[in-house]
């Protein structure tokens, strides 16, 4: 295992969730542990023989997903990075009780699995993605883009309220005018914008700046971002 490898704990009550995302990490060499409970979880978390970098949530686990995090973070006896599964956000009001708790965001159960790590790596790596000096926010939910005649699905990176990272292989060049479809955990509607390429790197995605974006979807990245970011 390589010296920059992590051990993620994966607490998620279905099996096919807890699989599909072990298999990503195992494929990248990092270690795991799975958990289809909240006692489970906890004594993950506060195995110290093996310690866990990050912790990836499923609030269904508990009727209190949010003291479900505090424990967590309680049983680490240490500072311990944790994302929520974003369809297991049961209400609005979890979210600001979060932020509280310095989760670091959020990401997809249903990714498909190569979609996986790449939603991961701002979680495993944040230092890579330190890009901007605007307030981000890491979330990994799926975005739809259309430049041209081209037409492609990704997972998000951060956001921003100007604008958010994509994670591609196939990024396109800086300068590209670009249509996005994404939606912010816990909401009801999609948001919709125009914008163009900022910064372009294969090995991480691409940047877009945001352009052109409704005054009701502004209000909502602008609500999501400063409750996340501070």
């Amino acid at each position: 295992m390589s010296s920059s490898a992590k051990t993620i704990l994966i607490a998620h009550r279905l099996p096919a969730v807890r699989e599909r995302f072990a298999a990503a990490l195992a494929d990248a060499r990092h270690a795991f542990v799975t958990a289809d409970s909240e006692a489970s979880a906890r004594r993950a978390a506060a195995d110290r023989a093996v310690p866990v970098s990050l912790a990836l949530v499923d609030l269904g686990l508990t009727s209190d997903g949010v003291a479900f995090v505090r424990a967590l973070k309680q049983e680490a006896g240490r500072p311990l990075p944790v994302v929520v599964f974003s369809g297991t956000v049961s209400s609005a009001a979890q979210i600001p009780k979060l932020l509280a708790l310095g989760i670091g965001g959020y990401v997809n159960e249903h990714a498909a699995t190569p979609q996986i790590l790449p939603a991961l790596a701002p979680h495993l790596f944040p230092d890579n993605f330190n890009r901007r000096a605007s307030p981000r926010v890491a979330l990994g939910v799926p975005v739809s883009y259309r430049s041209g005649q081209t037409i492609a699905g990704a997972v998000t990176l951060d956001v921003g309220k100007g604008g958010l990272a994509i994670r591609t292989m196939n990024p396109l060049a800086p300068g590209v005018e670009i249509q996005l479809k994404f939606r912010l955990p816990n909401a009801p509607e999609d948001i919709e914008a125009a914008g163009r390429v900022a910064w372009s790197d294969r090995k991480v995605g691409m940047g877009v700046q945001f352009e052109r974006v409704t005054a009701a979807d502004q209000a909502a990245i602008d609500a999501f971002i400063d409750l996340h970011a501070g």
